[in-house]
């Protein structure tokens, strides 16, 4: 029976950190913009480097 009370004590502590995460993230306005993060994906960051000399696409003859 001891050992519940420890578990339950232990999950009660872990849940007080989760929540006190929560509003540290709150204070400091993690969630202020959700629209950029998602669009970020679609920008690129960085020019395209290329070490090969850039070819000519060949034509198919068909």
């Amino acid at each position: 029976m001891s050992a519940l009370y420890l578990l339950v004590g232990f999950s009660l502590l872990v849940a007080l950190v989760f929540l006190g995460a929560f509003f540290w993230a709150m204070k400091n306005d993690q969630y202020r913009d959700t629209h950029t993060p998602a669009m970020r994906i679609l920008f690129d960051d960085n020019s395209p480097t290329s070490t090969r000399s850039q070819e000519s696409p060949r034509e198919v003859s068909q």
